[in-house]
């Protein structure tokens, strides 16, 4: 699909909702509906050294900007593409000594560009960016005070320029990015690198249980003519059949919470209560709390509620270790933690899936693939009685599960977890995104691998039978 065409996609009054887009046509399952360019985008402060801030990939090696020594780069092609971006932006960031946070930069560049190029920067944009909701009347007391600390940092970063901006504009425009701010992962898709504003997908409405996912498409930096890259953009993609004037949704935030505490991060983060379908009807809250139940015996309320709190705790701990590094206390603290849910708790429980989350994911780093595996595989088998089936997370989740398979030596049951993975991720990333072309490699390979396994099962099975003087019983 031609960056920037909206013919799939158009503008509508959705109601009590505002704005909205609509589907004009039939779409199938991983059809893109638009793809679209971002208005402007920075890298997080926290990996400023780590990701290029051009073609937002992350590399071990990046060459520093000569002038900020804020600014990285792949090479010389991906620092002459961004120039006209950084332009303002290295001088900023020389004259103030320092870069300042992302919402701060994000807000600048995009101030930059509405006075060069103004707010509507194509025909085939919907809206001009300033246009936004930016909810700056809805903020509690704290956020306010954040607001007006950001805005005096901005005017400061800012001061050396001939346009002066108001404080209405720059409280505006940063109202702005908190409420429309779209996180922008790396070429892997496995890690948030920053962040960017995109008009057009503003315009599409939440829904807890979309019929369409967002994911970036980095584009092509690898001719030695920067007139010749293609464009990083997001694609918006048909997760299932959308009928013709259907509203296009995607989701805010993770499906894998309770309906109430979506509601609540929906309504502090983005000021609106979500009616649809999924809360309204608590959908799949009855799976996320559930009770273990053996033989049709389930524990005591107390009981849960016991191992419930301690789980909460448990949960909290884990995280922080993370951070810290400490991986061999996160894994003593996952199997304490199972163990005492173990019974009580159902595998599609919250926490129960949020720890095995975390002792797969470490038992890998830690190359402990077998017992990796095992809680991989209870991880997605919870996972898959909660998501939708062509949901990106789930995806992603399965994916590694059959990565840690693999090293461990199950193959077949690897093989089986990529191809799964592989399909979901073709409808959401699509056949040229690079996890989706990894996945095909590593189908390819386990398919390989598999074939090698079973051939070798029936030399030896064709062997054992003549040596016992036999005849030999089919595996297949």
């Amino acid at each position: 699909m031609t960056v920037g065409n909206m013919e799939s996609a158009q503008l509508f009054d959705a109601g009590n909702k505002g704005r909205g887009l609509r589907a004009t046509k039939e779409l199938c399952a991983g059809e893109v509906v638009f793809a679209e360019p971002s208005f402007s985008a920075v890298v997080f402060d926290s990996l400023a050294t780590q990701v290029c801030h051009s073609c937002f990939r992350g590399q071990a090696k990046l060459h520093r900007c000569g002038q900020c020594k804020f600014a990285h780069y792949c090479d010389r092609t991906c620092q002459t593409a961004c120039w006209d971006e950084h332009k303002q932006e290295c001088a900023a960031i020389k004259k103030m000594g320092k870069g300042p946070g992302e919402n701060i930069r994000l807000a600048a560049r995009t101030l930059w560009r509405i006075h060069k190029d103004s707010g509507i920067v194509s025909d085939s944009q919907l809206v001009s960016v300033d246009h936004l909701e930016d909810h700056v009347a809805d903020l509690p007391e704290e956020d306010l005070k954040k607001l007006k600390a950001d805005v005096h940092t901005f005017l400061e970063y800012c001061s050396h320029g001939r346009k002066q901006h108001s404080v209405e504009d720059v409280s505006h425009i940063l109202g702005i990015i908190k409420c429309n701010g779209v996180t922008l992962s790396d070429q892997r898709g496995l890690q948030a690198v920053g962040v960017g504003l995109f008009p057009n997908l503003c315009l599409v409405n939440h829904d807890c249980w979309p019929n369409c996912s967002v994911v970036l498409n980095h584009g092509n930096q690898s001719a030695v003519s920067s007139a010749l890259h293609s464009q990083r953009r997001i694609e918006l993609r048909a997760v299932g059949p959308i009928s013709e004037g259907e509203e296009l949704t995607v989701s805010y935030v993770d499906f894998l919470n309770l309906s109430t505490d979506r509601q609540k991060k929906l309504q502090e983060r983005f000021h609106f209560q979500c009616s649809c379908e999924q809360c309204s009807e608590h959908a799949k809250d009855h799976l996320m709390m559930a009770a273990a139940e053996r033989e049709g015996n389930k524990p005591s309320a107390d009981k849960v509620k016991e191992v419930t709190a301690f789980s909460e705790e448990c949960v909290e701990k884990i995280e922080r270790l993370r951070i810290e590094k400490d991986y061999h206390e996160v894994v003593s603290l996952c199997r304490d933690c199972l163990e005492k849910q173990s019974d009580v708790l159902a595998d599609t429980h919250l926490y129960v899936l949020r720890v095995l989350s975390v002792a797969s994911e470490v038992l890998s780093h830690l190359q402990s693939f077998s017992e990796a595996a095992g809680y991989a595989r209870r991880m997605v088998q919870g996972y898959m009685k909660l998501y939708n089936p062509n949901n990106a997370q789930l995806g992603m989740a399965i994916m590694r599960a059959g990565v840690a398979h693999w090293h461990a030596g199950q193959i077949e049951v690897a093989h089986g977890f990529i191809c799964r993975a592989f399909g979901i991720l073709m409808v959401t990333h699509g056949p040229n995104h690079p996890i989706t072309r990894d996945l095909e490699s590593m189908r390819m390979q386990t398919e390989m691998e598999l074939k090698m396994f079973k051939q070798k099962e029936c030399v030896y099975t064709t062997r054992d039978a003549a040596l016992m003087k036999q005849p030999m019983i089919s595996s297949f």
